[in-house]
């Protein structure tokens, strides 16, 4: 099964447990971000990826140079732990995670999560991978990524327990767009996904049809 169709069937038994005026507020929320043009406005293929130090699961540093002096680096921005589609595409990854480090690759995740919430991530989902938190998601807003949650989103968020409040520090309005992106070892961007709907993904098959070409 491919990832988008695993999405596609979650979105499907899932839209049958939400309540029809929170499903609103989410349909609503999510073609206002689509029609603001956000994803329009993230990176793509041919710009340069802005560097970037953020903490990994543990609290060590890492930075975009250092993991690019190994090779090309497939970096992902996800919202969070508490995000279902997240956790679905972060699982997928980890099955092609061998995948991709066969070919010279180096894999990381970005959230604005704080480091407790990714090292419990990382451990659930027997991650292999880097998860690094970009607290106040300012390396997302460089990327373009990064939108604040409408009022009524967020109250649904709050409704529902997610925390945003307390797992991004302080920061519970703004998220990234779900992102990847294919770097090659001189920074530049050689394959871009990017969408305003959360509910779809890069597919691993198409980061590693992108990580062959560069070889």
């Amino acid at each position: 099964m491919t990832l988008d169709a695993e999405l596609r069937a979650f979105y499907t038994a899932r839209q049958k447990q939400i309540p029809a005026e929170t499903r609103e507020i989410m349909r609503r929320a999510g073609q206002e971000l689509a029609d603001s043009g956000q994803a329009d406005r993230a990176l793509t293929v041919g710009e340069r990826a802005p560097g970037f130090t953020l903490p990994t699961a543990t609290g060590h540093p890492r930075s975009l140079n250092a993991l690019l002096a190994d090779g090309p680096v497939v970096l992902t921005f996800y919202r969070g732990a508490w995000c279902p589609y997240c956790n679905i595409a972060l699982r997928s990854l980890q099955h092609h995670h061998e995948a991709i480090t066969a070919r010279g690759a180096r894999l990381v995740a970005v959230s604005p999560q704080i480091p407790d919430e990714s090292l419990t991530l990382t451990e659930k989902h027997h991650l292999a991978f880097d998860v690094l938190s970009d607290i106040g998601s300012d390396t997302a807003k460089q990327y373009g990524l990064a939108f604040d949650l409408p009022d009524d989103l967020a109250a649904v968020y709050d409704k529902l327990g997610f925390d945003l409040q307390r797992v991004n520090a302080g920061h519970p309005r703004t998220l990234p767009l779900p992102a990847t992106y294919v770097i090659d070892r001189n920074g530049v961007i050689r394959w871009a996904f990017a969408d305003a709907d959360y509910t779809k993904r890069a597919e691993p098959a198409d980061i590693l049809a992108a990580l062959d070409a560069l070889l």
